[in-house]
């Protein structure tokens, strides 16, 4: 059975860094290609070929945004985040049978808010304004155009019947609409969530339901 193997990278880093910790722009790539792969020798599959993994994501911003706490202007292109992105991106890019989606940072709207954990210790008292620390504040940064990318990509394999499968690693229930699609077309559609809950009506929208490592489960 030849597969494609369509990676949220937003929501696979998020994953990864719970399952993790820190690790390098290096190894990131490495433990994501080789947990795409494990894909194909599951559940007893293993004759499935890899057809190509698409990975969509966005380049790293290098915006300067003001910080409410720091009260200043951060410049974000010099931030460790931006040279591990661009890193991980790069190593992507030479890994073989890698494609990459990248869409657009929705730069203009991008702020920094206070970690929504912290708001609830702030609202029941927990937690004072004056004992805020840089640490509780985030970026807000939403995503342009992914979704749409790996909706055509999906629409794109099942019409042009290119593969067989396809394995969705995400945690969105945007997709439903692709899968729906997809399996129409007779394409066997593997949603992996990465260990994280699913609606429970998301079931009847796809073929099965996996994830290939334990270290996601347990988080």
């Amino acid at each position: 059975m030849k597969t494609a193997i369509l990676v949220d990278g937003g929501f696979y880093r998020r994953r990864a860094q719970i399952a993790f910790g820190d690790i390098s722009a290096q190894n990131h790539a490495i433990e994501l290609a080789s947990y795409c792969r494990r894909h194909l020798n599951s559940h007893g599959e293993n004759n499935n070929e890899l057809y190509r993994i698409f990975y969509y994501d966005c380049p790293p911003t290098s915006k300067r945004i003001f910080h409410p706490f720091l009260q200043r202007q951060v410049d974000l292109s010099k931030s460790d985040l931006y040279v591990w992105m661009n890193q991980f991106l790069d190593e992507l890019k030479k890994k073989r049978k890698f494609a990459i989606r990248l869409g657009k940072l929705a730069e203009e709207q991008a702020h920094y808010t206070i970690r929504p954990e912290i708001v609830k210790k702030l609202c029941n008292g927990k937690l004072a304004f004056s004992d805020l620390t840089e640490a509780d504040f985030c970026i807000e940064i939403d995503q342009k155009g992914v979704d749409m990318k790996i909706g055509l990509d999906i629409a794109s394999l099942a019409y042009k019947q290119q593969v067989e499968q396809i394995i969705l690693i995400s945690g969105d229930s945007d997709f439903v609409s692709a899968a729906k699609l997809a399996r129409r077309e007779g394409i066997d559609f593997i949603l992996d969530p990465l260990g994280a809950p699913i609606k429970p009506d998301l079931f009847e929208h796809i073929d099965g339901l996996r994830t290939c490592d334990k270290a996601y489960t347990t988080h």
